[in-house]
């Protein structure tokens, strides 16, 4: 059950405050930090990009690096921190990321991965999972997947991340690759059927709990991506509808006022309104009012000073009895 529903780590926008206030919406979906590279942990500001709160468990850091000894130095600083999984990128496939020499464009270096997942083992006893593609440009999907899970999976990776849609290296953006290759869930079921002892995630335009419920007929659990930073509220109900356990709020005002003192924290300790503001964007979505909220947010956030008087006036513009009656 560990994995069995889990949100996407997505570049700049999976911070500490996006995942604070995705684990006010559920306790049960496993959450991750954006790829943070081996570089910038071992000479960047270390505090600073690692830093999650208690709350946020379980909680996992995704690594970019290709560096064995490297990528074992950060998987031992991110034990330490108390993060309860690191997970090895293997599937971004951004020009920055490939001149790094690491991301998608090692999906043609299983044998190197692989050497970089047996030195993380070695270093700690956290779980070592690896996000992947099903290939890259010109491979055969089969091929080229079961090739480099059975690799990888032989240096002691038992879990497995695929985003069910090959990556293209030269010709189409990240945010293409993420739209135009075709998807293939059929290949990721058969990944776990021919492989049941591993633990097999499938990721890919998956947007609704109920497409989540029927992949979960097939794999280990599901990742959601830009649907759950779109329409927050949507994780409201993952701990009901995929785990039988309560929903955590009954109302997304309710969401918003949890969320309150942890703004409140920030705000005193300098962080700008709207680093936490734009993560509530989207959550009164297809609400009347909705428009107006994510309007004022937007354009009053941002100014010097801003506190709670802009939520609270954003709010405003939602009716008490929004929900109920969009529900009705």
């Amino acid at each position: 059950m560990e994995h069995r529903f889990s949100v996407a780590p997505m570049m700049d926008w999976t911070d500490r405050h996006c995942r604070f206030f995705h684990r006010i919406l559920t306790r049960r979906a496993r959450l991750y930090t954006e790829m943070v590279t081996t570089g910038a942990i071992i000479h960047g500001p270390r505090a600073r990009l690692l830093a999650f709160d208690p709350a946020e468990h379980p909680v996992a850091l995704q690594l970019g690096g290709s560096e064995p000894a490297d990528l074992a130095a950060c998987a031992r600083i991110a034990e330490d921190l108390g993060y309860d999984e690191v997970n090895l990128n293997i599937g971004c496939p951004s020009e920055r990321v490939q001149k790094g020499a690491f991301g998608a464009c090692l999906m043609r270096e299983p044998g190197l991965v692989g050497a970089c997942v047996a030195e993380m083992r070695a270093a700690v006893r956290i779980p070592i999972t690896v996000k992947c593609r099903i290939g890259v440009d010109d491979q055969d999907p089969c091929d080229a997947l079961f090739g480099f899970v059975d690799k990888v999976a032989r240096a002691g990776c038992e879990t497995f991340v695929v985003h069910a849609r090959k990556a293209w290296l030269k010709g189409l953006s990240p945010k293409d690759n993420r739209d135009i290759p075709p998807l293939d869930y059929d290949l990721v079921y058969t990944l776990k059927r021919e492989r049941p002892d591993l633990t097999v995630i499938i990721n890919g335009g998956i947007t609704t709990l109920d497409e989540a419920k029927t992949h979960l007929g097939h794999v280990d659990g599901v990742m959601m991506g830009r649907a759950a930073y779109q329409s927050p509220w949507l994780l409201a109900e993952v701990d009901s509808t995929l785990f039988a356990a309560p929903r955590p709020v009954a109302t997304r005002r309710e969401a918003v006022e949890a969320f309150m003192p942890y703004m409140a924290r920030e705000l005193q300790n300098g962080t700008p309104l709207n680093a936490m503001t734009k993560h509530l964007l989207g959550l009164f979505n297809g609400l009347p009012g909705a428009r107006a909220f994510r309007r004022h947010l937007s354009e009053n956030a941002v100014k010097p000073g801003a506190g709670f008087a802009v939520v609270e006036t954003a709010l405003s513009f939602i009716r008490d009895d929004a929900e109920e009656r969009a529900a009705a």
